[in-house]
């Protein structure tokens, strides 16, 4: 066969795999498709399929099969953290500073303590974890930043199943995700800096805020149409100059986004393209994912790093939760319901750590670790918040009659 026809077969097997797991195994709940598309990846990746029939892996995923793969996964990562970029609205989280400010500051600072913690622990046992290119003040921040991550997009497709996205409570968790996202690709581009380039870094940095001015003065003039496409445009500029300059394209393409304003664009359009990039290319994206993990080190050290990396990443969020609730006056339960919630760690997480694996900052088993670390607290989310969820909306519910019950017949 020749290269189109094998790409082709490998395209059938992406998105037909974790399509019938997902709907003969009825896993919506505790995952959903996103979470099998990631585990499928895994499945296919050379420590699953690769290690089991190998021939069948080569024969699948050729050379010049992955490095097509690898093309369509770059443009749809990049797509998709664009978008992340425009969904935040800082407007509104600057409105509600003081609660927003000290929730994602603990809700992020927690898990970060205990992420670095575990990464020191990890480096403990040996210096399998870490990359080549690596110091090990940016092994620990990445890792505990990896610990630290919410997924703003998962995040919003999970409360949309849980129905509650566009309720109070929804609005408040989408503030504090976003200044977490904020926070993450800034500890990203530190993470980068590199003192041989810091020059070009830093000229990207000065030279990026007048482009942005000037284009968001011929984004007011435009119409709605010609704004997606300049869109676009503004995208794959800035993704390169990023890249160029050593600050990796995902920096560039999360700064693409956080520069336009979302009331530029439908609500609905808006909302229409991140879930047709996530059906039609982020497949692709988890593929290719899945064929960077590893198990050098050995299945059982992988999966004890995975545990460790969970344990931290869980149990600091809560905790960090907990703090805020206790500080601002949250009405009881909330603290968990929202410290779960903040628990999507899929796809951004994931983006994060191709990065630091890409720039060798990770072993091939650490980016294991993370990446099953990734998807275990991806789905706890739902199962661990719907019950609790449904019993604080039951107690809203009854405490609305009783003060409708409590009230004189003429006010009633």
């Amino acid at each position: 066969m020749n290269t189109t026809e094998v790409f082709l077969i490998a395209m059938t097997v992406i998105f037909a795999l974790p399509y019938l797991l997902w709907r003969l195994a009825r896993t919506d709940y505790v995952a959903p498709l996103v979470v099998v598309q990631i585990l499928a990846g895994i499945l296919l990746g050379p420590g699953v399929l690769g290690a089991a029939w190998p021939q069948v892996y080569a024969a699948l995923f050729p050379p010049p099969v992955i490095q097509a793969l690898n093309g369509l996964a770059w443009w749809a990562v990049m797509v998709f953290v664009w978008t992340a970029g425009i969904e935040l609205d800082l407007g509104q989280v600057w409105r509600q500073r003081r609660e927003c400010g000290t929730t994602a500051a603990l809700a992020l600072g927690a898990p970060l303590l205990a992420g670095s913690g575990a990464a020191l622990a990890l480096l403990a046992t040996g210096g399998g974890w870490i990359g080549p290119a690596a110091m090990r003040w940016q092994f620990v921040l990445g890792v505990g930043m990896a610990c630290a991550v919410t997924a703003l997009p998962i995040l919003i497709l999970l409360m949309e199943k849980l129905a509650i996205l566009r309720t109070p409570l929804g609005e408040r968790v989408l503030r504090y995700a976003s200044l977490d996202d904020v926070a993450i690709w800034g500890v990203l581009a530190l993470i980068l800096v590199d003192w041989e380039r810091v020059g070009r870094q830093a000229a990207f940095l000065l030279l990026f805020a007048p482009a942005a001015g000037l284009f968001r003065a011929l984004m007011r003039r435009l119409a709605e149409a010609d704004r997606w496409y300049v869109g676009l445009i503004w995208l794959a500029a800035c993704s390169y100059a990023a890249d160029r300059a050593g600050l990796h394209f995902m920096v560039g393409a999360f700064l693409a986004g956080a520069v336009i304003e979302r009331r530029w664009f439908a609500q609905q359009r808006l909302d229409l393209l991140r879930e047709h990039v996530l059906l039609v290319l982020m497949p692709v994206f988890f593929l290719s994912t899945g064929l960077r993990t590893q198990w050098s080190m050995g299945g059982a050290a992988v999966l004890a790093a995975a545990a460790l990396l969970l344990l931290a990443a869980v149990g600091g969020k809560l905790a960090g939760a907990y703090l805020a609730g206790r500080l601002l006056g949250w009405r009881r339960g909330e603290a968990w319901i929202i410290g779960w919630l903040l628990q999507t760690k899929a796809l951004i997480m994931i983006i994060f750590v191709d990065v630091l694996f890409d720039r060798q900052l990770i072993s091939g088993a650490c980016f294991t670790a993370l990446l099953l670390m990734a998807v275990a607290s991806t789905m706890l989310s739902v199962p661990m918040t719907a019950p609790r969820l449904r019993r604080a909306l039951r107690g809203d519910a009854d405490a609305q009659r009783t003060d409708v019950a409590a009230l004189p017949a003429r006010a009633r």
